[in-house]
């Protein structure tokens, strides 16, 4: 009897240390699960922190280069109105730069969330007064230009005009009107 209670005795004692290891080598486990987990988690961080930043980054980009093919289009602008109080017509280059206007101009309104011109819309129910002749509409050409990049002026990369969509609209009527009439 004694022999057989040593017996017992002695594997329980071999059963308890066993476990006792292999509770050991599971809390190991889990302890070096747990140190995955956060390194894991700092690495999503770290990665989701940079792809914010460079998001950013392309977004400021994105509004500066939309600023400056606004004063590519205020530039073009006065061109075509000096080159026709000049020469009274619109010449070859002028078209070519009033395709390059219609170009820039339509990037913009993109860019600003406009999709289309409203085709619907009358050139004079979006302007204050249509114009007559080729002078008065090289001339408002620059002036809603000028408004155009204006508005752009006073958005941020977070914000959308109303006003500068309506604009750059007003002017891509006024590229078109101008590069048919001739």
């Amino acid at each position: 009897m004694v022999g057989n209670f040593f017996k017992l005795y002695l594997l329980s004692i071999i059963i308890i240390s066993a476990g006792t290891v292999v509770f050991g080598q599971t809390d190991a486990s889990m302890r070096s699960s747990s140190d995955r987990r956060k390194s894991n988690e700092h690495e999503t961080k770290t990665v989701v922190e940079m792809l914010t930043k460079q998001r950013l980054l392309k977004e400021k980009k994105d509004h500066e280069e939309m600023l400056k093919r606004g004063e590519d289009a205020l530039t073009l602008s006065k061109l075509l109105e000096e080159a026709f109080e000049k020469n009274q017509d619109i010449s070859e280059p002028d078209k070519q730069k009033l395709a390059a206007l219609e170009k820039l101009v339509t990037k913009i309104r993109k860019e600003l969330g406009g999709d289309d011109d409203g085709e619907g819309v009358d050139l004079a129910a979006v302007t204050e007064s249509k114009p007559s002749t080729l002078k008065e509409a090289f001339t408002y050409l620059q002036t809603t230009t000028v408004k155009l990049v204006d508005e752009l002026k006073k958005t941020s990369r977070f914000s959308i005009s109303v006003v500068a969509i309506q604009s750059s609209n007003t002017v891509l009527k006024l590229v078109r009107f101008l590069r048919l009439r001739q």
